[in-house]
């Protein structure tokens, strides 16, 4: 084994779980997110070479499980999108009959918090700019600068993608409970 082998080894031993983590926060399964996860390593071990230290090799890992994992969502939107025109033609597809494991749902994870999925679902209507923005902000605890390398923005681009998000998600929310 080469010492590049074991570099890399040590770099997906020490990055792993923050990448899985992250994936999950965008995907919501964990299947999925471990199957993101290894999608971004394979990056990380073909992209190395282009690394030019510009910013930490951590904001690195991360920018490329955000970039994966936002395009993963894109794609099932995509997929959705296409099925309910299927639907709408006529053309049924078998596997949309199958229901998803009950494990990958949050709001059943945390014992049917009907609450946990009223914001999961706020926070997923989000734009994928402002979703990242608030996410990297609020769960990972990112400074706005830290977060302003990861999205490649300026810091006054990520207050302004960070206050539109809470803003949107306080007047869904709002909605929301003044209706029920």
């Amino acid at each position: 084994m080469t010492s590049d082998d074991e570099l890399f080894r040590c770099l997906v031993t020490e990055h792993q779980e923050m990448v899985v983590n992250t994936c999950y926060r965008f995907v919501l399964n964990r299947e999925d997110a471990e199957d993101l996860a290894q999608d971004v390593f394979v990056e990380v071990f073909r992209s190395l070479e282009q690394f030019r230290e510009e910013s930490k090799l951590s904001t690195w890992i991360y920018r490329i499980a955000v970039t994966k994992s936002l395009d993963h969502l894109r794609r099932l939107n995509r997929k959705k999108r296409f099925s309910s025109l299927k639907r709408m033609i006529g053309i049924s597809d078998p596997a949309d009959d199958i229901a998803a494991p009950s494990q990958n749902n949050p709001a059943e994870a945390f014992g049917g918090n009907e609450r946990a999925r009223i914001l999961q679902d706020a926070l997923q209507s989000l734009p994928d700019s402002q979703k990242t923005a608030f996410l990297l902000s609020k769960q990972e605890g990112y400074s706005n600068q830290e977060i302003a390398d990861i999205l490649k923005t300026s810091v006054s681009a990520v207050e302004s993608l960070i206050h539109r998000a809470k803003k949107k998600l306080h007047d869904k929310l709002y909605t929301y409970y003044a209706e029920h």
